[in-house]
């Protein structure tokens, strides 16, 4: 492959909302360029940016994947990103990598929830970007239609470069407004176009859309708009730079017209990305860390190493694939490099580009390209390479806390030896991924962004490690407690023949503030307990407070207070006294009118404001309670306080009342107690399980 300068690089993630055609327009991209002899297809299963065999069934992306294609004496780096809201972690950290992006909007669908999420990390990222409205092939396709969504939810900076020829499945052309020009498209798929004319029918939109390009693209200069004032119109050597100038800026976004599977508009849609959106140099400086302090780095190939790792990759067959965006310096296939996250050296194992899952070996790559290695021991996504002794850090990639847990249960004893391994190799690969064991459950527990996630991540177990999984509501980690105070005497007396077992001890108990968990207090006197007997006593309590006498949770927010008891100087002892204290313990508990707390989620859902009602609703008959309202974007926040218990089926809810445009996240709040008609429920199902007795309730 030709060794191709910063200056004809161009860094591109193509996002969007999920099934807005982001792989057909890739596949079509890679068709363009030769880099596939014919027209791959997502129904078809044989796309080269969606190889993953869940990706192949399930016709999504749920990986961004790197390709890239040689274009015009440049070389595009492709991102091809997920675009479901379950995977838009990855599309986040795929952004850092690349310096622009071509927003895909459905020509039938129009904006939708992923387009809203993506054009908002576009936003904080301040991406450039150019937008490509697709499936205009399609019926109930209207590029009209969508370009007024677009401006509505985006702004009139998104302006048209092109109109379409002919609607639906009579579209067959574009009119380019720069060049004053119509390209007519043959129907085979080819790719193969005439140059022509403007029809006369479409002559009266173009010049109304080349007037509104003419004028949004002066507004955006103030020398552009004085002479434009002036004289009423710009040159085309003026009208292009300063739309180039504008994206750069990211002060206009133009759309384009396209059908990636009938490849139409697709060649000019490449010519738009290597004409009007930035290389790496364009970018200028990368804020960093330089020796720990806040600096910036110039993007530049004589400049020391500086790479990002934004993508790992895991297969049981070749080992760990570190995807890293480079921003200074060279870097050599067998290059040592420093990673100042671990503050190790690392050796590279080759140096590789990524068309799809192909390796195409590099000897060398630099600033501004997109490059993989392997066998890296300990570097992951978000790290920095760095040359050693250069001390630079990049900020790291933020991920998602997860929004719901499932427990797994090896299938067989053959799964649960090989679980450990695997789910590292899964944990590497996804970082918003996480799988650990409840210390109090004893179950494993999986956490993810989504059900979808969850379940796409046990079928990984299943199809690359060979390891079968049963996924599972995770229990609730209920508490009990007392609303009451109790005085009780435990005594313990055993006789065998020789030495006995003696311990006799009274406590009262009471609750504490919720929170406050558990205290402790000796107030014997007099001798009536030997000292030396105390710290049993107050680890038999401990011992038997992980129990509780309802349902078998642990006893939280209450006090012992120990002030007599009694003792023998022959058969007193340590575990007398232990056992003493667990008798009075369970004695007092059932005197001091006990109940069950449930646990209790902060929850922030992400909705438009039309499903506000419903979702207050569906909060409502979950026990909810609404703590207030906040307005982003497009978007409204509702905040509120529900039972964790009821927020175990809440996605799939929230998926239908929305119709997948709303999102929530998580997070523990603090105990509230069950209402009495459900701790029935609960201590039925705790004796079901065999956690207490029934003599015990």
């Amino acid at each position: 492959m030709k060794d191709y300068s910063p200056e004809q690089l161009r860094n591109v993630a193509i996002i969007g909302h999920g099934s807005s055609g982001k792989t057909s327009l890739t596949a079509a991209m890679l068709f363009e360029a030769g880099v596939t002899s014919r027209l791959t297809k997502v129904d078809k299963g044989n796309t080269i940016s969606d190889y993953d065999p869940e990706e192949i069934e399930r016709k999504i992306s749920i990986n961004s994947t790197p390709c890239f294609v040689e274009w015009k004496d440049h070389k595009i780096n492709i991102i091809d990103t997920p675009g479901y809201s379950s995977f838009l972690w990855d599309t986040r950290a795929s952004l850092r990598a690349v310096d622009s992006a071509l927003l895909v909007v459905c020509g039938v669908a129009g904006v939708e929830v992923g387009t809203e999420k993506v054009w908002e990390m576009l936003e904080e990222l301040k991406l450039p970007r150019i937008i490509a409205i697709n499936k205009l092939d399609r019926e109930n396709s209207s590029f009209n239609r969508t370009v007024e969504q677009i401006q509505q939810f985006f702004g009139r900076q998104a302006i048209p470069v092109q109109i379409p020829i002919g609607e639906e499945k009579n579209f067959r052309g574009v009119i380019d407004l720069l060049q004053q020009k119509a390209y007519i498209f043959e129907k085979d798929e080819s790719g193969q176009f005439k140059e022509s004319e403007i029809p006369a029918e479409l002559q009266a939109e173009a010049q109304k859309r080349y007037t509104q390009l003419l004028e949004t693209v002066a507004e955006s200069d103030e020398q552009l708009m004085e002479k434009y004032f002036e004289q009423g119109e710009l040159s085309h050597e003026e009208l292009v730079q300063g739309l180039k100038k504008s994206v750069f800026q990211q002060q206009l976004f133009p759309i384009f017209a396209v059908s990636a599977l009938t490849n139409i508009g697709i060649q000019l849609i490449m010519d738009g990305v290597v004409n009007y959106l930035p290389s790496p140099l364009d970018k200028g400086k990368i804020k960093a860390l330089i020796n720990g302090q806040e600096g910036e780095l110039d993007l530049s190939p004589e400049g020391p190493l500086a790479a990002l790792v934004f993508k790992t990759l895991s297969d049981p067959y070749t080992g760990r694939i570190t995807l890293m965006r480079i921003f200074s310096g060279k870097i050599s296939s067998d290059a040592t490099v420093y990673n100042p996250n671990k503050e190790i050296e690392e050796k590279l194992g080759g140096l590789f580009y990524l068309q799809g899952k192909e390796q195409i070996p590099a000897g060398q790559a630099k600033a501004g390209d997109i490059v993989a290695t392997a066998k890296l021991k300990a570097t992951l996504t978000g790290d920095t390479l760095c040359a050693k002794g250069a001390n630079i850090e990049f900020e790291p990639i933020k991920f998602p806390e997860p929004s719901i847990s499932f427990a797994i249960e090896p299938k067989t004893r053959a799964d649960e030896d090989k679980i450990s391994q695997a789910t590292h190799r899964i944990t590497e690969e996804d970082p918003t991924i996480r799988i650990e064991r409840d210390p109090e459950t004893n179950q494993l527990l999986i956490s993810g962004n989504g059900e979808l996630h969850v379940r796409i991540v046990t079928e990984k177990l299943k199809k690359r490690y060979n390891v079968d999984v049963e996924l599972k509501p995770p229990k609730i980690p209920y508490r009990e407690t007392i609303k009451g105070r109790s005085d009780v005497q435990g005594k313990y007396k055993k006789q065998t023949g020789g030495r006995g077992q003696y311990g006799d001890v009274k406590i009262k108990m009471e609750p504490l503030p919720r929170g406050k968990d558990f205290e402790f207090e000796d107030k014997i006197f007099g001798g009536a307990i030997p000292k030396n007997y105390i710290p049993s006593i107050e680890k038999g309590i401990q011992e038997s407070r992980k129990k509780g006498v309802l349902a078998g949770y642990p006893v939280v927010d209450f006090k012992v207070i120990l002030y007599d008891g009694s003792y023998h100087e022959v058969d007193s002892s340590d575990i007398a006294f232990k056992i003493a204290a667990s008798m009075a313990f369970k004695k007092a508990m059932k005197e001091a009118r006990p109940t069950i707390l449930e646990p209790i989620m902060n929850v922030e859902i992400y909705t438009p404001e039309a499903y506000m009602g419903d979702i207050m609703g569906a909060l409502n008959g979950r026990r909810g309670k609404v703590q207030g309202m906040e307005q982003k974007g497009n978007m409204r926040i509702l905040k509120a306080q529900v039972p964790m218990s009821e927020m175990l089926d809440f996605e799939p809810t929230l998926t239908s009342i929305t119709g997948g445009r709303g999102s929530f996240l998580m997070e523990f709040s603090h105990y509230e107690e069950v209402p009495a008609q459900l701790q029935q429920k609960i201590i039925a199902e705790a004796v079901k399980e065999g956690r207490i007795r029934p003599e015990e309730e």
